[in-house]
């Protein structure tokens, strides 16, 4: 009945997504204020609200002034799904529950980094206390291995970004990676990083390379959201263990 449960919901929390990927990096409330058409700014009613269904009947536009509506907020719903489909086909009972809230913790952190190039406090400490937390409840390693790994992912990605700005001058990467390092540190133990590390670099480069074949030219001074990477070794590393090794 949980998997149930968290299938019919998803859709619903990606709406909720959406709307904290929207306000928190312009410091906006994420719990009040009316959902709003951005054209006429008319107030949305709650049958306009459902998740996919609303957009779907409504062909992306606005029922008034007949503006698009755009992608964003379907493909965030669609994406939660994702996440809870994925969650659901490899864990099972409360792990699975554990396991959705994180992919979907992730997947606003991971959107908010792309789009803005900021992975934001509020978002990232939280995610060391509660990944003790799940590490003491769930006891898939021990507490000294995840609290080592949250000091050890700070410290790291802390030292590499300080090095790479004395020595360019410039942000190469930011401390919001060394504090979601830390917190994916938490989760997933010290022995987790290097693999959450390994599946970041390698999709980044994968990115970066694709992105520049686009444009027709290599740009090696391009920034790239390195967060959503990390979000993403991180969902992997945490779902399936660290590579090489089975933790579940």
């Amino acid at each position: 009945m949980t998997d149930y449960a968290v299938l019919i919901i998803a859709p619903f929390i990606g709406s909720f997504l959406g709307t904290v990927i929207l306000r928190l990096p312009h410091g906006q409330s994420v719990v009040s204020g009316r959902s709003v058409c951005d054209s006429c700014r008319a107030t949305l009613r709650w049958f306009e609200l459902i998740p996919l269904l609303s957009w779907a009947a409504q062909r992306g536009r606005c029922r008034r002034c007949g503006a698009r509506l755009g992608l964003f907020y379907p493909v965030i719903e669609l994406g939660a799904l994702a996440v809870a489909v994925w969650a659901v086909a490899v864990t099972g009972g409360w792990l699975t529950v554990v396991s959705v809230l994180l992919g979907w913790w992730l997947l606003a952190l991971a959107v908010i980094d792309w789009r803005h190039f900021l992975l934001p406090d509020l978002l990232t400490l939280p995610l060391i206390p509660l990944g003790l937390a799940a590490v003491y409840a769930f006891g898939h390693q021990s507490l000294p291995d995840a609290g080592l790994g949250a000091v050890l992912g700070l410290a790291v990605f802390w030292a590499i970004a300080a090095v790479y700005r004395k020595l360019r001058g410039r942000e190469g990467l930011g401390f919001g990676d060394a504090k979601l390092a830390a917190g994916a540190g938490a989760w997933l133990g010290w022995f987790g990083l290097p693999s959450m590390v390994l599946i970041a670099s390698l999709t980044a480069l994968a990115w970066a390379v694709s992105a520049n074949r686009r444009q027709g030219t290599l740009d090696w001074q391009a920034k790239v959201p390195f967060g959503s990477f990390l979000c993403l070794g991180f969902w992997i590393t945490w779902l399936h263990g660290p590579l090489g090794f089975a933790i579940r």
